[in-house]
């Protein structure tokens, strides 16, 4: 009977360094409310069909000459990194110029910069205040008109969970942070 009992409990005790050893550390705890907005396809994207599933979100427009170069080519290298691994997480880039930045603009800048649109997704068909608002009050981010028609706005990658839920902000200017993004979503996904 001990013998039993030991090996039922060696084995919940292996069991539970299992599931903890897929815990990240998270520095943000905020519920993305309800959204269907417009794929660089011209199709209906919401957070019901992300629902399930880890993603990666950040904020970008097109016509951007500061930081959103940098951000969209780090995130192509993150997607790249992750497909390496075997990892195809949705990658969800909420576009914050929609006036400008329509389905067939923003496929042709997917284009330009490689990414793979299986698993990028650009969003657009909202209007300015909708998305300033989500950044705002969700993503906790700056969000706001500037100087020679360019946007102030967060350079930050998030990673969201399967509720639907922010866990972690990720500075994506920084390599480093990049790699901790690229390692926690191995982490999550079970590599």
């Amino acid at each position: 009977m001990k013998v039993k009992t030991a090996v039922i409990l060696f084995a919940a005790i292996l069991f539970l360094s299992a599931c903890s050893s897929k815990k990240i550390e998270t520095n943000m705890s905020e519920t993305i409310p309800d959204f269907e907005y417009t794929t660089q396809d011209n199709k209906s994207l919401g957070l019901e069909e992300l629902k399930g599933e880890w993603w990666i979100a950040y904020f970008s427009y097109t016509h951007c000459t500061t930081v959103c170069p940098r951000t969209t080519a780090n995130m192509i290298g993150v997607q790249e990194e992750l497909k390496e691994e075997g990892l195809t997480p949705r990658i969800i880039s909420f576009g914050i110029d929609p006036a400008n930045d329509t389905p067939e603009v923003l496929t042709d800048y997917a284009k330009e910069y490689g990414a793979d649109l299986n698993t990028f997704t650009f969003l657009t068909g909202y209007d300015f205040e909708t998305i300033r608002t989500l950044s705002l009050n969700t993503f906790k981010a700056v969000l706001d008109t500037g100087a020679l028609d360019q946007r102030t706005h967060s350079y930050y990658f998030y990673l969201v969970n399967p509720d639907g839920e922010i866990v972690k902000k990720y500075n994506g200017l920084s390599a480093e942070e990049n790699g901790l993004l690229v390692d926690d979503v191995k982490t999550v996904l079970g590599k």
